[in-house]
C-alpha cells in the first residue's frame, strides 16, 4: 500500500496544522490518501498566473488558478491531485502551491496512485485505448488509428504523461476541448485542465517530477 512520509503527522502536529487551516493534510497510515481542509488564498505578487478565463470561457472562481499554503515538507515541482475536490496542486518552494481545477475519471474509471512525469508533449496526438473503444465504439472506433494534435484534439494544448518505471500508464494530465467539464467526473481516467492552465503547468513541471492522485 502506498504512503507518503511527508504527510505523516502525529496527533499534536495534526491539531496544530488544523488550527492553521493548511489545505493539505493526510492520514498517518494506510493507502495513499489526502484530505482537504479549508484553504486560505495567499496574496500573490511574484508569480504570474493564468487569467480567469480560458479563451472565451469564464472560469468559475473555485477553479481559477490560485496560490495557496500547504503543509511543510512537500517536494517542490511535485503534483498532488485531490480528486474529490477536483483540484490539482503544483508544489512551490516556501510551503506554497498553485491550485488549478481539473476534471477526473468517470465513476469506475478514476485513477489514484503515484507516478512519474515521464514525457511532456505540446499539442499531443491522441488515440483512444482499446478499453475506450470497447466501452463506446460508436464514439471512439473512428479514431482507432489516432488523431493528430491541434485545437480539435481532445487532449488539448499540452499533455503530461504518467509513467510507473518504464511503463506508460495511459494516464495523462492534459488540456481539453470541453472547458465546462472541469470540476466533474467526465474523463476516461485522465485529468483534464483548462488549456490556459495546462500550458502554465506544463512550463513549470520538469520531467521526472512525481505526481500523486488521491
Amino acid at each position: 500500500m502506498l504512503s507518503r512520509r511527508h504527510f505523516v503527522r502525529n496527533a499534536a502536529s495534526a491539531a496544530a496544522a488544523a488550527l492553521a487551516a493548511p489545505p493539505l493534510l493526510a492520514a498517518e497510515s494506510g493507502p495513499l490518501t489526502l484530505t482537504v481542509t479549508p484553504e486560505t488564498v495567499l496574496d500573490n505578487t511574484d508569480i504570474v498566473l493564468p487569467p480567469p478565463f480560458d479563451g472565451d470561457y469564464p472560469i468559475p472562481p473555485r477553479f481559477q488558478a490560485r496560490i495557496v499554503p500547504v503543509v511543510p515538507g512537500l517536494q517542490p515541482n511535485d503534483i498532488h491531485i485531490v480528486t474529490d475536490s477536483f483540484h490539482l496542486y503544483f508544489i512551490l518552494p516556501g510551503d506554497r502551491a498553485i491550485r488549478y481545477g481539473v476534471a477526473v475519471g468517470q465513476e469506475g474509471l478514476g485513477w489514484r496512485g503515484r507516478a512519474t512525469i515521464g514525457r511532456k508533449v505540446e499539442w499531443p496526438s491522441w488515440r483512444p485505448t482499446e478499453e475506450m473503444i470497447a466501452r463506446n465504439p460508436a464514439r471512439y472506433e473512428r479514431y482507432r488509428d489516432g488523431m493528430p494534435g491541434g485545437p480539435g484534439n481532445p487532449l488539448g494544448a499540452r499533455a503530461l504523461y504518467f509513467y510507473q518505471g518504464d511503463r506508460d500508464t495511459a494516464i495523462r494530465v492534459h488540456g481539453t476541448t470541453e472547458p465546462a467539464s472541469i470540476g466533474s467526473r467526465a474523463s476516461n481516467g485522465c485529468f483534464r485542465m483548462y488549456n490556459s492552465h495546462v500550458i502554465d503547468l506544463y512550463r513549470r513541471v520538469p520531467l521526472g517530477a512525481t505526481a500523486y492522485a488521491y
